[in-house]
């Protein structure tokens, strides 16, 4: 497993990072004893990145996290995030970050966070997302930074919210955040246009996600597939997408048969590399509830980069198709 730093503070991780949402659930069904086993095996390949959250199964994701790290010596860089108080998510122009991030509440939280996952400081709190309403008067921000001086956290972070990501922009170079984790993948590479850039210019850390679009980009799943309704994906790819989608990765794979690359990578392999062509990035977290999934994804490390060539030819499957997330 390769390992790249991320900023600011140079901490080296593995490329490919563990994405813990499904252990906690809403990925249809997940026995905790194979979600212990894939934390085990994943952190047996190299990975030592592990991406969490409040939200993954209520903090279940964290306490199995936190059974692993028990039983390991490795060191582990484990990054969670801290959801909004209820309200609209992500949140609208119209919510005030008193109501959604208030100092107190952003304390509770992180106690929270802190007795789930067993540990006395958190390597990197994330908040889970953002509105560019609060850009200018950014105090929960300023909150997690007295945290921060109080040895709580390490680093501080935002994950962007999916359809306004670059409301981070102007946090990275106000110096606000160490650390964004954005979308981007052969469908949605927006991120190319100015966070990248602006990453490398402030010398803040980016923590990619999506990578294989929910799957999506392992081209594992046919135009009419149906996932359960206990799966978020029955909500993502709702009504024709799943189609749509597939019809999307066909044309990948014919330009992965033209550029010669089929005998040698997966399409998941394909979907990963490209993301990983980009210096800014220090790790993508990948979804991971099977061994199985593990081996999957580590080897992607192991193999060569992709081609400049297959890059660029690469590029033209960016798909301006709106947010999904807001309905049909």
């Amino acid at each position: 497993m390769h390992t790249r730093l991320l900023p600011p503070d140079g901490s080296k991780v593995s490329e490919i990072g563990f994405g813990a949402w499904a252990i906690g659930g809403e990925w249809g069904p997940q026995n905790d004893e194979d979600s212990l086993q894939t934390l085990h095996a994943a952190i047996d390949r190299g990975v030592n990145f592990i991406d969490t959250a409040a939200g993954y199964g209520d903090g279940h994701s964290e306490m199995l996290i936190a059974k692993v790290l028990r039983d390991r010596s490795e060191q582990i860089f484990v990054a969670t995030k801290t959801p909004p108080a209820a309200g609209p998510w992500p949140p609208s122009p119209y919510c005030r970050w008193q109501d959604r991030y208030s100092a107190a509440y952003l304390r509770d939280n992180l106690h929270q966070r802190l007795t789930n996952l067993g540990v006395e400081r958190i390597d990197l709190l994330q908040l889970h997302t953002w509105t560019r309403g609060w850009n200018d008067d950014p105090q929960p921000l300023l909150v997690l930074r007295q945290l921060r001086d109080e040895g709580k956290i390490n680093l501080i972070g935002v994950s962007t919210p999916e359809h306004d990501q670059d409301c981070v922009v102007q946090l990275m170079r106000n110096g606000l955040v160490d650390v964004v984790q954005v979308i981007f993948n052969l469908f949605n590479q927006d991120a190319a246009a100015q966070i990248l850039p602006v990453a490398a210019e402030t010398g803040t850390g980016v923590i990619v996600r999506v990578a294989l679009d929910e799957g999506s980009l392992s081209g594992k799943y046919a135009g009419d597939h149906v996932f359960g309704e206990d799966d978020f994906r029955s909500r993502y790819f709702a009504g024709d997408r799943m189609q749509r989608t597939a019809d999307r990765v066909a044309e990948i794979r014919a330009d992965m048969d033209a550029l010669g690359l089929s005998d040698d990578y997966s399409m998941a392999d394909v979907a990963l590399k490209f993301v990983l062509a980009r210096p800014e990035v220090s790790t993508v977290v990948a979804g991971m509830r099977t061994v199985k999934q593990v081996h999957q994804n580590t080897r992607t490390s192991q193999l060569r980069d992709l081609p400049d060539e297959a890059i660029t030819r690469l590029r033209r499957h960016n798909w301006r198709r709106g947010i999904w997330y807001a309905g049909k």
